[in-house]
């Protein structure tokens, strides 16, 4: 009788170990079947659409005048819009603009060669681009979702498709504006009227301006030394050193930037972080110019505009 009890206590505690390692099988197999079906590989489609459209984003915005006066104005700012990916359901890209970088995800009509991509929502500056893709070009509207928190709630879109490369070789064009419009300078200045010999002192506003140097040095392709650098104005010493990350495509917040290598036709924002991408001599004189540019003074001229 004992060993008989015995044994059914023994039967009992393997049936119950058993039961217990069959849970963590099934749930273990249960765990493999939703990882099998999460990482199952959804087909793309439509490859040959996939790519960088750059252009126009352009709308009317209120513009404040220096004597404080407002009036409604056509603005066009830079827009890329990168397709990466197209499936049966949905389409992923990013879009920028000012250096603002906001992921999409949309659909594609391919009936009417149509898109409908929304920016997540979470930003002020996010909306919906209503696109529709003809040859090469894609044109369309871009519709805030927050109408009030963007000077310009809707914008017509017109892009053409680019191939990002990368060049050590590009340089700004010679006949390049290279005043920094974007960060005036007040500077008091005296004046003495001949007659009266009465001196008077005025506020005027000046522009920062960059030198002819900025077409000579390139930190892309030769190693850069303090005797090079050591005289330059700092806005040089900033257009060489941004010109880097321009080549890689980095995408510049900073207006003044900006402003420079849109001028250019090779410049195609499309990442905002490209540290990866410097060779190793990109990032030695990378560091040599920003030693001299926490240094550098600049040199101010007027302009009219």
């Amino acid at each position: 009788m004992k060993i008989l009890n015995y044994t059914l206590a023994s039967l009992l505690a393997i049936s119950l170990i058993s039961c217990k390692k069959d849970g963590k099988i099934n749930e273990a197999g249960k765990d493999s079947v939703i990882a099998k079906k999460d990482s199952a590989v959804v087909p793309e489609i439509y490859k040959e659409y996939y790519g960088i459209y750059m252009g126009n984003f352009a709308g009317k915005e209120m513009i404040t005048a220096e004597d404080g006066e407002e009036y409604e104005d056509y603005v066009n700012k830079r827009l890329s819009l990168k397709i990466n990916r197209i499936t049966k359901d949905s389409v992923y890209g990013q879009s920028i603009v000012n250096g603002n970088q906001r992921p999409f995800r949309g659909v594609f009509n391919e009936s009417t060669k149509s898109f409908v991509l929304d920016e997540p929502g979470n930003d002020k500056t996010d909306g919906r681009f209503e696109i529709k893709l003809s040859g090469d070009s894609i044109t369309g509207k871009w519709n805030a979702f927050n109408k009030t928190a963007v000077k310009s709630p809707l914008k017509t879109v017109k892009l053409s498709k680019k191939e990002f490369v990368y060049n050590p070789n590009f340089m700004l064009d010679k006949d390049s504006d290279l005043v920094d419009w974007s960060n005036p300078k007040d500077f008091v200045e005296k004046y003495t009227d001949e007659e009266t010999g009465k001196t008077e002192s005025y506020t005027t506003s000046k522009n920062r301006v960059a030198s002819e140097a900025i077409f000579k040095l390139n930190a892309s392709k030769q190693k850069l030394t303090e005797k090079e650098l050591k005289n330059l104005r700092k806005i040089d010493l900033e257009i060489i050193k941004n010109s880097v990350f321009a080549r890689h495509g980095y995408s510049f917040k900073k207006e003044t930037y900006r402003y420079f290598f849109e001028q250019t036709d090779w410049y195609i924002p499309v990442s905002n972080n490209v540290d990866k991408e410097l060779s190793p001599m990109e990032k030695e004189n990378v560091a040599l110019l920003n030693r001299f540019i926490k240094y550098a003074e600049d040199k101010y001229d007027s302009f009219g505009r």
